[in-house]
Parts: C-alpha cells; sequence; structure tokens
C-alpha cells in the first residue's frame, strides 16, 4: 500500500498541487498536500478524488502501482476502429469459425500438439480482436 500512496504523493508534486488542486476541483492546494502525503494519517485520499487528479494529469502512475500490488501489470489497450455493424458481425463469425476448425484439427488424432496449441492461441487472439472491432461498431451504430 505504500508504493501506492508513494505514487499519488509523487504525481501531485511532480504536477503541481496549485495546478491539480484547480483543475481537479480540490478545495485547496493545502487539502490536497495532506490527503497526497503519505505520512498524513488524518487525511486520505478517496478513489474519487484520486480519479479526478488522474483524469485531470492524465498520469496513471498510481492505478499502475495499485495493479502491481496485486501482481497485475497494466499495458494499455489500442482502441480499434468502429466499423459498420454487419461487417464487423461477418468479421467476428469468420474468426470464430477460422477457431472451430482449428479445435477440431486438432483433435483429429485425439491429441493436440504444441503446434496446434499455439494456433488455436492465434486464432483466439483473432476472435478477440474481432470483438473488441464489433463493441466499437455496435457504440458507433
Amino acid at each position: 500500500m505504500q508504493e501506492l500512496m508513494r505514487a499519488i504523493y509523487d504525481l501531485v508534486d511532480e504536477h503541481g498541487a496549485t495546478n491539480i488542486a484547480k483543475g481537479a476541483s480540490f478545495s485547496s492546494r493545502t487539502l490536497l498536500s495532506q490527503k497526497a502525503n503519505p505520512d498524513y494519517d488524518s487525511h486520505k485520499m478517496n478513489v474519487e478524488e484520486l480519479h479526478r487528479v488522474m483524469a485531470f494529469t492524465q498520469d496513471i502512475r498510481p492505478l499502475r502501482a495499485w495493479a502491481e500490488l496485486f501482481g497485475f501489470e497494466l499495458v494499455a489497450k489500442e482502441k480499434p476502429e468502429g466499423r459498420e455493424l454487419v461487417v464487423s458481425m461477418m468479421a467476428a463469425g469468420k474468426e470464430f469459425s477460422e477457431l472451430t476448425l482449428a479445435i477440431h484439427g486438432a483433435l483429429e488424432d485425439s491429441r493436440v500438439t504444441q503446434v496446434e496449441k499455439a494456433a488455436i492461441r492465434r486464432e483466439i487472439a483473432h476472435v478477440r480482436e474481432s470483438l473488441d472491432v464489433m463493441e466499437e461498431s455496435v457504440k458507433v451504430a
């Protein structure tokens, strides 16, 4: 938890408490500084306040520190561009069909080799990508 508190403190220190207080709707620079200070026990930043700070600064170091605390690593995900909904549905169907064929082919001899596993994993990735495109397509439909 100390790593998270240190990340919040560093973020506020580097971006400037006065600047963040104004941009992230804090009542004062002093209050923000107290909430960001890991050694100040009587004031702690809540999730909504941390969200405002990260949204204003576009600095996700606290989120990264929190993920690492639980054994995860944050990786930025590129948002795909949406297409016409019918086109994205057909692409997702095609990818799912190719996954089905890869699994069916791998199971023909009742054993799955490492090469076949790699091919199945590739097809799973293609299905995920096509579903991401479909999700964006629904948003813009």
